[in-house]
């Protein structure tokens, strides 16, 4: 019998990602001044003679270990306690610091970044990111990323050749219109997509030399900007409709030419529901907000049930009252049905049950079929006049009023209003018939959470689940209980899902494979944990989960048929992997920052 480990030994996977020797085309100066290469005082004797870099350097040569000692030891110095991050200068501070190593030694900022992703990430993501991009004019230094704007029409398809690098795997891209609940940021938004990607090599191991922040500048209607003789934007109020699109298609065509097997990544753009549409089928892209979002709102639902006790095939069962009808309320309304409806046999009386479980609250009140202008994509969720008016409710019923007549088993916050779940709410949901009721508020930044653990803690009691989209310290509830904070960041989704998709080689994202990835994240927490209401685990656990949730997705590529393979590795032999295959193929693909061996040649 053939031993499965012997197996697993023999097959030809590719060469561990970031451990080939470099091939660079520069040397002495250049080579320092260049983040992709330099290493700083860490280059051997060797290699500076090599790379005529003597006597450019102190003499001693310093392990990557004792570099990161140093300037940890520094950032320090800065650090103090801090009562809340976003509204703490302390925080940009450090920011700015990791951004000046990440301009000089890009190797040795992912290191950093890796040993302390659970200290670091709320820092380069979500909260700290949305004060850098309220203030990136200001801390604007050294270009990061490519800007498209309106005044590039026409000249897009050559702009993308501007770009050094030859193999590029992943973009993210902005128009810095809605940004983390702060609006529009205009071209400062770019601190989002440098932050996401930030974010896919730290977590999903992609190469740093093959990633793109883009912001597309197609103007912006923030007045205060407009008026700032230091924005370092177009001051002209946006583009919409037609105009709008073409520059969109104009981009999408340029770099999709020049890099056929790209992944794009839409984020915080206007009109996202209508571009991943109009996009998805024809491209390999995805948006986050809507899919990434509503993924790991999933992941969190599935494992509120969990932590009730009960098997998540009882989902369907659950009453769900959501605060929020935008794009991000609406993708995770439609991603919850779809799963309910699956679990009920995924037929159309599935999802008309499914669609029975909702309550939709917006600026207005309750949604219902009477009210006037309603926006296409919450018709689905709007409750029956008389269904409402049987519950003792009514078109445009506050949230108190529709949490204490529906008594349900969730509150779901995408609203991006702070301080939503007011005292009043919460009161009300202590009337809940679930014997743990679940509180998501989890619209970004802390600013805009619906309501803090303490709130939900103290007022609805010591029993619930609670989690939010940016991190919150646990509550001390006394006698030795915690009061666990779950952070439902789309960073758990995201990076797993563009490394899975890069590694098929899959034409498309399907929904399938945005499914597998927010079951496998529901399923990763043990069952220990999840009673204990822990629903989300640690970010310092985020390189394994993105392991796990890309090699779900690959797996759900090659069922699907999607699957085309990537480098050495065709679809006809991705077919044959088992589980255990797909996890190490995944591992050996991920992008470790270790200083490779450079080696000089003449361009």
């Amino acid at each position: 019998m053939t031993n499965p480990a012997a197996l697993v030994q023999s097959r030809s996977f590719t060469t561990l990602e970031g451990h080939r020797p470099t091939i660079v085309h520069k040397r002495s100066l250049d080579i320092l001044h260049d983040p992709w290469f330099n290493k700083g005082t860490a280059f051997s004797m060797t290699e500076r003679d090599r790379l005529d870099l003597r006597g450019l350097l102190p003499p001693n040569v310093m392990s990557s270990e004792q570099q990161i000692q140093r300037f940890m030891a520094d950032l320090k110095r800065l650090e103090v306690q801090a009562r809340d991050g976003p509204s703490d200068p302390n925080a940009l501070a450090k920011w700015r610091i990791l951004n000046r190593l990440h301009d000089r030694n890009e190797t040795m900022y992912f290191k950093v970044l890796i040993a302390n992703i659970e200290e670091y990430a709320p820092i380069v993501y979500t909260p700290t990111v949305g004060l850098a991009c309220q203030n990136y004019s200001g801390l604007f230094r050294r270009p990061r990323g490519m800007y498209f704007s309106a005044e590039d029409r026409g000249e897009m398809m050559s702009m993308v050749y501007n770009w050094p690098a030859e193999q590029v795997d992943m973009i993210v891209v902005t128009d810095g219109s809605r940004i983390l609940g702060l609006g529009d940021l205009g071209v400062q938004g770019i601190g989002i997509t440098i932050g996401k990607l930030d974010l896919y090599v730290a977590a999903a191991g992609i190469n740093p030399q093959r990633v793109l922040p883009v912001m597309i500048d197609v103007g912006t209607n923030n007045e205060k900007l407009l008026k700032d003789p230091l924005y370092l934007g177009l001051q002209e109020h946006r583009l919409d409709g037609d105009e709008y699109i073409a520059v969109i298609d104009e981009f999408m065509e340029a770099v999709f030419t020049r890099w056929p097997h790209v992944i794009v990544q839409i984020s915080r753009v206007s009109g996202h529901s209508s571009l991943l549409q109009r996009y998805r089928n024809a491209y390999r892209m995805f948006n986050d907000d809507v899919q990434g979002t509503a993924g790991v709102a999933i992941a969190g639902l599935l494992g509120a049930v969990r932590a009730q006790g009960r098997p998540m095939i009882d989902f369907p069962k659950q009453k769900i009252v959501v605060a929020g009808a935008g794009s991000a309320g609406i993708g995770v309304l439609n991603a919850a049905r779809k799963t309910m409806a699956r679990m009920l046999g995924n037929n159309e009386s599935a999802f008309e049950s499914a669609g029975r479980q909702f309550w939709v609250v917006d600026a207005k009140g309750l949604i219902t079929e009477q009210r006037e202008n309603i926006d296409p994509q919450a018709l689905p969720f709007a409750r029956k006049v008389k269904e409402a008016s049987h519950q003792g409710l009514w078109e445009g019923a506050s949230l108190a009023e529709v949490v204490r007549e529906v008594k349900p088993d969730v509150l779901l916050g995408l609203s991006a209003v702070g301080g939503l779940f007011s005292k009043e709410v919460l009161e009300a949901l202590k009337g809940s018939t679930s014997t743990r009721p679940a509180i998501f508020a989890m619209s970004n930044p802390t600013k805009n959470a619906e309501c803090t653990p303490e709130e939900a803690f103290s007022i609805v009691g010591d029993n619930i689940i609670f989690a939010s989209g940016s991190p919150f310290k646990d509550v001390d509830l006394g006698n030795g209980h915690i009061g666990h904070c779950n952070q439902g960041n789309n960073m758990y989704l995201f990076p797993g899902i563009g490394l899975g998709t890069l590694l098929s080689g899959s034409r498309i994202i399907s929904d399938g494979m945005l499914q597998a990835a927010a079951e496998c994240l529901a399923v990763y927490m043990t069952e220990e944990e999840v009673l204990k209401g822990i629903i989300y685990p640690s970010t310092s656990r985020i390189r394994d989960i993105t392991k796990e949730v890309a090699a779900a997705v690959v797996k759900e590529a090659i069922e699907e048929d999607l699957a085309e393979g990537y480098r050495e590795m065709d679809a006809r032999e991705l077919r044959k992997l088992s589980q255990e295959e797909i996890e190490e193929y995944v591992m050996n693909n991920m992008w470790s920052p270790d200083y490779p061996t450079l080696v000089y040649k003449k361009d």
